[in-house]
């Protein structure tokens, strides 16, 4: 049943995809964010073999880091929650963090997918809010951010990328999501297909096949005269 929460709660990940424009609709975000126990819509997509690949990705540089001689935490050893002045919540849990033996710290996320522009903005916001963490090994302390993909791939993210534009940046869409006010919502079959809620929870909801969506609209555009 869906139930409106106490404090409002804002996860990261809803946040770094709206950041860079992987999404568009922040009403998802801010639906969920203010209300608890909706119904989540099924997806064509196996979990358990997502999360046995990544454990074994995260596992392997895990391995690598201690063996060049770095302290490293793992996922729940990461999870963190700020409060803002609203009293709405952010929170998290970075895959890695690397400490080098001369006291550099460093955020690791291990992707298996594709690249994508929203990976590079979660770690940007473990980066960010880390240091805010009080009472933590990390509180106060900048770092630099690493991606690592399943191809071996790394992209390298240095400290000086959380800077006053980031921030302002980060901070806005924070503002929009856990505002009273509902945010924009924007329907639309990859919107849609990416979401967990339901038409009960959004009746705007559009459940199709997107690759037969996609065909439709190029048939749509040959009948044009250019």
């Amino acid at each position: 049943m869906t139930i409106r929460r106490g404090n409002v709660y804002v996860w990261v990940t809803w946040l770094s995809r709206l950041l860079v424009g992987d999404a568009s609709c922040e009403w998802a975000s801010w639906y969920k964010a203010h209300y608890s126990g909706y119904s989540k819509a099924s997806r064509d997509f196996s979990l358990s073999t997502w999360k046995m690949h990544h454990t074994r990705l995260l596992n392997d540089v895990r391995d690598r880091l201690e063996a060049e001689g770095h302290t490293v935490t793992t996922e729940r050893a990461n999870w963190f929650k700020l409060q803002g002045g609203s009293g709405a919540m952010v929170a998290g849990q970075a895959d890695l963090v690397a400490v080098s033996s001369d006291g550099q710290v460093t955020v690791y996320d291990v992707k298996t997918g594709a690249q994508r522009d929203s990976d590079v903005a979660q770690v940007m916001i473990y980066m960010y809010a880390l240091p805010l963490v009080a009472a933590s090994p990390w509180a106060g302390k900048s770092s630099d951010g690493r991606v690592v993909y399943r191809d071996g791939t790394e992209i390298h993210i240095p400290s000086t990328a959380i800077d006053d534009d980031f921030r302002d940046g980060l901070h806005d869409l924070i503002r929009r999501v856990v505002s009273d006010e509902p945010a924009r919502r924007v329907p639309s079959p990859p919107e849609c297909n990416w979401c967990d809620l339901t038409d009960l929870d959004c009746p705007e909801r559009i459940d199709s096949d997107l690759s037969g969506d996609l065909e439709g609209s190029f048939r749509k555009a040959r009948r044009l005269d250019f």
